[in-house]
């Protein structure tokens, strides 16, 4: 029995509702909260995913595992995604998955609308755990039948061999785990990307760093294409390294259908800036507007949509936390600080002076 809600909107939840929809549902919520202007969906929630998963016994099956045991791991985990896949749904999430579905159809005055279906698990884009690009998403997806497909097939990508020994090695314990999953319109993107508040170079907080290149975002984020890079300052808003690169392959929408295809910027394109610097500024804008709201530098997907009027054409997809270079200032805060009276205590052999 579902004792909370199978299904919420993104303006329902906000950071604190991680337990309940997941990192990048919590954070979908938390933006449109801040005004940042987010392609509206809904989250189907981890307690539609426990009583999916209940019966299986997933938890216990995977602690057993030695994750430097990698061909162990790998048929645990293709038999727990394939049981995952399989498990009935419940009839109540099957009707509140199409219920939401059908809402966002009915608001967009499109009966197939396209949709983003992506993992939102509760322990991931956090500061000290990132799981980005360990679990799936599914673009394009149009349909209700093939939305609960997809959602199936995220709830499964817990179980990938990646995952798995990712949790196995950080401890990570699997009974404070489920899996949520963003159902969010698609953006027809133009172009799009990510950029980061801080240096991943450098870790320098003082810019913004963005990558950018036509059509879809997944083609940047898999490392399909080498993307035009942009290192601009916080303070002056000035374009302070500029690389445009010759991209070659974008992602598409598949005109059949559901889904996206792979294929070939067309020549103009290639050599030319994927964003506009007027693109760049509302960049640097929303981004410092999102650092301020979370307080902490953010790792943020974005897109240009191509038929979204002018001043209202760029989307915000995600946000989550910078995490390399988090990692390395907890790292140097743990460390014990020299103090200045340690180097007399050593000359006087290991005794304090009080201790005489």
């Amino acid at each position: 029995m579902i004792t909370t809600p199978p299904v919420v909107r993104f303006a329902d939840v906000g950071i604190d509702d991680v337990p309940a929809v997941g990192g990048k549902g919590a954070s979908l919520g938390e933006l449109l909260r801040a005004g940042i202007r987010v392609p509206d969906g809904f989250v189907v929630t981890t307690a539609a995913f426990r009583s999916a998963v209940a019966a299986l016994d997933l938890g216990s099956r995977i602690a057993a595992l030695d994750p430097d045991d990698g061909e162990a791991v790998a048929a645990a985990c293709a038999e727990l995604r394939a049981a995952v896949e399989s498990a009935p749904l419940p009839a109540e999430v099957t009707q509140a998955v199409t219920a939401g579905y059908t809402e966002l159809c009915a608001e967009a005055g499109n009966e197939r609308l396209p949709v983003a279906v992506r993992s939102s698990a509760t322990s991931e884009d956090s500061a000290d755990a990132s799981f980005a690009g360990l679990q799936d998403t599914y673009l394009w997806v149009r349909g209700a039948a093939t939305v609960l497909e997809q959602v199936r097939r995220c709830w499964a990508s817990l179980y990938s061999v990646e995952s798995v020994t990712y949790r196995l090695h950080r401890g990570i314990p699997e009974e404070d785990l489920a899996m949520a999953v963003v159902v969010q319109r698609m953006v027809d993107s133009l172009s799009s990307g990510v950029m980061f508040t801080r240096s991943p170079l450098t870790g320098d907080r003082s810019v913004v760093c963005i990558d950018a290149s036509w059509g879809l975002g997944s083609a940047v984020v898999s490392g399909d294409v080498t993307p035009d890079s942009f290192v601009v300052s916080k303070v002056t808003g000035e374009i302070s390294k500029r690389t445009v690169a010759t991209k070659t392959r974008w992602h598409q929408p598949d005109p059949g259908g559901s889904g996206v295809l792979e294929s070939d910027v067309p020549n103009q394109l290639q050599d030319i800036p994927s964003i506009s610097d007027a693109e760049i500024a509302e960049l640097v804008a929303v981004a410092r507007k999102i650092e301020a709201h979370y307080g902490s530098p953010q790792d943020i997907e974005w897109a240009v949509s191509r038929s979204a009027p002018a001043g209202e054409n760029l989307f915000l997809l995600q946000s989550r936390p910078e995490t390399v270079w988090a990692e390395k200032d907890s790292a140097r805060k743990a460390a014990p600080a020299a103090r200045p009276f340690d180097h007399v205590f050593n000359l006087l052999g290991g005794k304090r002076p009080s201790e005489g």
